[in-house]
C-alpha cells in the first residue's frame, strides 16, 4: 500500500517538474521576444543614417509586417496533396512503397540511417535475424513482381511464417 509520504512525495515531484516546465516557457520566451526586440533595434541603427530615423522606423516596420502577413497566410493556407509517385497499379500504394520511394529520394539519409542501426543493435542476434530475414522477403517480393509474376510472391512469405500483405493481393 501507498504510504501518505510516499504520495505527498510523488505530488510535489509532479507539481515541481510542472513549475519548472512553465518557468523554462516563459524564460525562452522572453529570450525569444528581446531577441526580436534586438534585432528590430540593430536593423533601425543600421539604416539610420541613410534613410534617417523616421524612414528606417517606418522601412523595419513594414518587413516585420510583411514576415507576419507571410506567416499567417501560410499558416491559413490549405495544404496541397501530397504528390503521389509513379503508380502503375490503381491502388492506394501499402506502406513498403511509400518507404522504397523514401529511399529513392533520400538515398544517402537512407544509407547513413542503417549504418545508424546497425551500429547500435550489432549486439541483438534477433533484431538482426529478424530484420535480416523481413529483407530477404521484400527483395524476393520486389524481383518476382518486376518479372511480373505477382502469384510467386506468396511463396516465400509462407515459408518464413510472415502473414501475406493484404495490400497487394488482387
Amino acid at each position: 500500500m501507498l504510504d501518505s509520504e510516499q504520495v505527498q512525495g510523488a505530488l510535489r515531484k509532479a507539481v515541481a517538474a510542472v513549475i519548472g516546465f512553465l518557468l523554462a516557457m516563459v524564460l525562452l520566451t522572453a529570450l525569444l521576444l528581446t531577441g526580436f526586440f534586438l534585432l528590430v533595434q540593430a536593423a533601425v541603427l543600421s539604416l539610420t543614417p541613410w534613410l534617417g530615423e523616421t524612414g528606417a522606423l517606418w522601412l523595419v516596420g513594414f518587413v516585420c509586417l510583411l514576415l507576419l502577413a507571410l506567416f499567417f497566410q501560410r499558416l491559413v493556407r490549405p495544404r496541397a496533396a501530397p504528390k503521389r509517385g509513379k503508380s502503375t497499379t490503381g491502388s492506394s500504394g501499402s506502406g513498403i512503397d511509400a518507404l522504397r520511394e523514401l529511399i529513392r529520394k533520400n538515398p544517402w539519409e537512407s544509407v547513413l540511417m542503417a549504418f545508424a542501426v546497425g551500429i547500435a543493435e550489432q549486439g541483438d542476434a534477433r533484431l538482426k535475424s529478424l530484420l535480416l530475414q523481413g529483407g530477404t522477403i521484400l527483395m524476393k517480393n520486389a524481383e518476382t513482381q518486376a518479372q511480373g509474376a505477382p502469384d510467386a510472391s506468396d511463396g516465400p512469405e509462407q515459408e518464413s511464417g510472415v502473414p501475406p500483405n493484404p495490400e497487394e493481393t488482387p
